[in-house]
């Protein structure tokens, strides 16, 4: 009976996750990869990634923005705000996604943890607490604004080092996506009444 004991703890010992390993960095944040086979310089490559990782950082910000009203929203619009909300946090996560992996294709390190991105962010903090849907939809479309500009200027700077990867991803998969989201959730600000009077 000893024996079998034995061999099983050998045998828990072998499978055990070794999860006690210690974080080492192999890239810091803020460099790229010198060597690499793509045509831009690691120092025209650096400036990208530094420009993108500010657009992420706003981005990340804005998409939670969006999770964090989807929770709070009231009111008489709260079905159509809450499914909208959160349509366009997932639209957000996409873009998310979609700049991180372009820092990564230029040799970069992408921003990621929260508290490294409400460093980075350009975009004001909203309160812990609910506000007002007119309270929360303006914040979201202030937030919209920083980033089409964002978007507006890391375009011209790519275009004019022949940086025509990020220039795409800029006006294609950030831009249009987050004009399109600023005219949706504006619409919810016009004055109008829910009910004409006849």
């Amino acid at each position: 009976m000893a024996a079998a004991s034995t061999k099983l703890h050998k045998a828990d010992s072998a499978v055990a996750p070794h999860w006690h390993a210690h974080a080492k960095e192999i890239q810091k944040y803020g460099t790229v990869i010198a060597d690499m086979p793509h045509p831009l310089s690691a120092k025209l490559r650096a400036d990208m990634v530094s420009r993108l990782n500010q657009l992420l950082a706003d981005s990340i910000n804005l998409r939670d923005m969006y999770k964090k009203h989807h929770w709070q929203v009231s009111g008489p619009t709260f079905y159509q705000l809450h499914l909208l909300f959160d349509k366009h946090y997932g639209e957000q996560a996409d873009i998310v996604d979609t700049i991180a992996e372009r820092v990564q294709l230029l040799g970069g390190v992408t921003i990621a943890m929260g508290g490294d991105v409400a460093q980075l962010t350009r975009i004001p903090a909203p309160p812990k607490g609910r506000e007002e849907v007119p309270v929360q939809i303006s914040r979201l479309l202030h937030a919209h604004s920083i980033i089409i500009a964002g978007c507006l200027d890391l375009s011209k700077a790519a275009d004019d080092v022949n940086d025509q990867g990020t220039n795409d991803l800029v006006v294609s998969d950030v831009l249009r996506p987050n004009e399109l989201q600023s005219w949706f959730i504006g619409q919810h600000l016009v004055d109008m009444p829910l009910i004409l009077n006849k």
